[in-house]
């Protein structure tokens, strides 16, 4: 090897180069092992290296908060509308706190079916409606065992004087009077005004008649079918008879109009005759039995759907003979009854017996029974 000395630190420099590059093997050019992209620069890149690991950053949890014993209260309607239902009316009392907050509303915002208050109870601040059954915009549903009559008790606020806001919303109470339905007369069993036989031990009973509806409700074009009957209890062997039939709109039987008589004359059903239908009496199973059929109808311009009938019922001993007085005619061409003496049925379109044609129920006195039926 030549050296060239050019000064001391060169030549110092020189050895220092020499050193080192005794330490390659031969062949091997020193000042490229002294580049960047050397090969044992590469095989260091290229040593096993830890995967990198990532997460999503983790959000600090809250710390939770106690549980705090909870219990949801149901409100309590306030106790401020009483009802009672009357045999043909029905009473309410409203409170005027209406809706328990101690605030008191408007009387003439409150109304019993668009029927204002009747009266005030001013020291317990109560307004009290009381009106009959068949008023203030009432419903009226039939069952086979009750009569319901619904009524609602409205509270609807008007605008505050000056301006056209409310404070309060409209509210409704439902109100029902129940009424049992059993095919039997309205009234209490009506004692007779006379005894039949008063020369015997057995007539000192008194009889007890029933007028019984067959049929449940109805409906036009269809038929009632009607059963007048007597309890025989001791009595000899009873016949019962319907002397006469009237059909109201209202319970009273005097009510002038409207009212139609359709079995007068001492058992004439004229039903048939005046609207030619085919109303009848049943041919008679039992002397203490009477049934007969009529025509469904209603009254005009009266929607309330009931129907009052009253029928005056009289019972005599089973072997009276047939008499224009006892008799069951009914109007097929001509009147006619069951039994074997039709010729009975010829005084229907004149007068039957001593009483006058057409006897008034309300002037029955001397008959047995009058019984009313609601259908």
């Amino acid at each position: 090897m030549r050296l060239v000395v050019f000064s001391c630190v060169g030549l110092l420099l020189l050895i220092a180069v020499d050193l080192s590059l005794a330490q390659w093997p031969a062949g091997v050019d020193a000042w490229k092992l002294q580049e960047p992209g050397s090969s044992q620069s590469k095989q260091l890149m290229q040593a096993p290296m830890a995967p990198l690991t990532w997460h999503f950053p983790v959000i600090p949890e809250e710390p939770q908060q106690p549980d705090v014993p909870f219990e949801q209260c149901e409100p309590i309607a306030p106790q401020c509308v009483a009802a009672q239902c009357g045999e043909n009316f029905v009473h309410v009392e409203v409170k005027k706190d209406f809706f328990g907050t101690g605030q008191l509303v408007n009387p003439s915002f409150l109304t019993l079916g668009g029927c204002a208050a009747v009266g005030e109870n001013p020291e317990a601040e109560v307004l009290i409606f009381e009106y009959e059954l068949q008023t203030c915009d009432h419903s009226l549903v039939m069952t086979d065992d009750e009569l319901v009559y619904t009524f609602n008790l409205l509270y609807t606020p008007a605008a505050l004087v000056g301006t056209p806001i409310v404070r309060a919303d409209a509210a409704a109470v439902g109100i029902e009077c129940h009424y049992s339905r059993l095919y039997n007369v309205s009234s209490n069993i009506l004692l007779p005004a006379w005894v039949p036989f008063a020369a015997t031990k057995v007539a000192e009973e008194v009889l007890v008649f029933s007028l019984r509806l067959m049929t449940g409700n109805m409906y036009l074009r269809q038929f009632l079918k009607l059963e007048a009957s007597v309890k025989q209890y001791n009595h000899v062997p009873l016949c019962v008879f319907v002397d006469g039939c009237v059909a109201t709109a209202a319970p009273d039987v005097n009510t002038p109009s409207p009212r139609y008589p359709f079995i007068e004359n001492h058992g004439c059903l004229v039903d048939a005759k005046l609207t030619g239908s085919t109303s009848s009496f049943m041919h008679r199973v039992q002397n203490d039995k009477l049934q007969f059929q009529l025509e469904a109808f209603r009254f005009q311009r009266d929607d309330r759907g009931l129907v009052y009938i009253t029928c005056a019922l009289k019972a005599v001993m089973a072997s009276t003979p047939t008499c224009p007085e006892n008799k069951a005619c009914s109007f097929i061409n001509g009147y006619i009854c069951f039994a074997p003496f039709s010729f009975v049925c010829m005084c229907c379109d004149t007068t039957c017996g001593l009483g006058r044609k057409g006897q008034a129920l309300s002037d029955s006195g001397n008959l047995n029974q009058r019984t009313t039926l609601v259908t």
